[in-house]
């Protein structure tokens, strides 16, 4: 299963999913970032990757469904409503993330 993290740069919340998710059995992670400075940017070839598309707050879905609309027909795209409050692997942020991805994607 192909996980696609969004936030808004790609330095803390999504490379956190990518990190956590990744050392999963069958599960490949990929982090993102909707702004164009991001340090990996959102593409539509990650949206064409990935099974389920996992958004950190409202605004990256907003941006993803706008800009990927075609792209997403039979993708999911969730919101994990994680805000902008935690550090690369905090271990608040990694808790987060075990209990709210499983609601979304079986793993």
């Amino acid at each position: 299963m192909n996980l696609l993290f969004v936030c808004s740069e790609n330095r803390l919340r999504s490379p956190t999913g990518e990190e956590v998710f990744s050392a999963y059995e069958g599960v490949q992670a990929i982090g993102c970032g909707t702004n164009s400075d991001a340090e990996t940017p959102l593409s539509g070839d990650l949206v064409e990757w990935a099974d389920v598309i996992l958004v950190m707050e409202k605004t990256h879905k907003n941006k993803v469904s706008k800009k990927y609309k075609d792209l997403l027909k039979g993708k999911r795209l969730v919101c994990l409503d994680i805000p902008d409050i935690y550090d690369c692997m905090q271990p608040e942020l990694v808790k987060l993330l075990k209990a709210r991805v499983p609601k979304y994607v079986q793993l």
